[in-house]
């Protein structure tokens, strides 16, 4: 199971596909023009690069503290 846990708010995304190309577990899916999809969270490392680059503050990145 993922430490984290990732929701797109598709009324500010812009779909500009930056969360998916700076994903480096490759977790979002999907194409500019497109609302990204979470593909695989179970490779969710909570890095939280897609939150860093997503310049609409439309994703949000949970991470499970233990």
């Amino acid at each position: 199971m993922s430490p984290a846990s990732i929701t797109i708010d598709p009324a500010l995304c812009k779909k500009c596909g930056l969360c998916i190309y700076f994903c480096p577990q490759k977790v979002l899916t999907g194409t500019p023009g497109e609302l990204p999809q979470v593909k695989d969270l179970d490779k969710c490392a909570g890095c939280r690069a897609c939150f860093d680059r997503c310049p609409d503050f439309a994703i949000e990145v949970e991470v499970e503290r233990s």
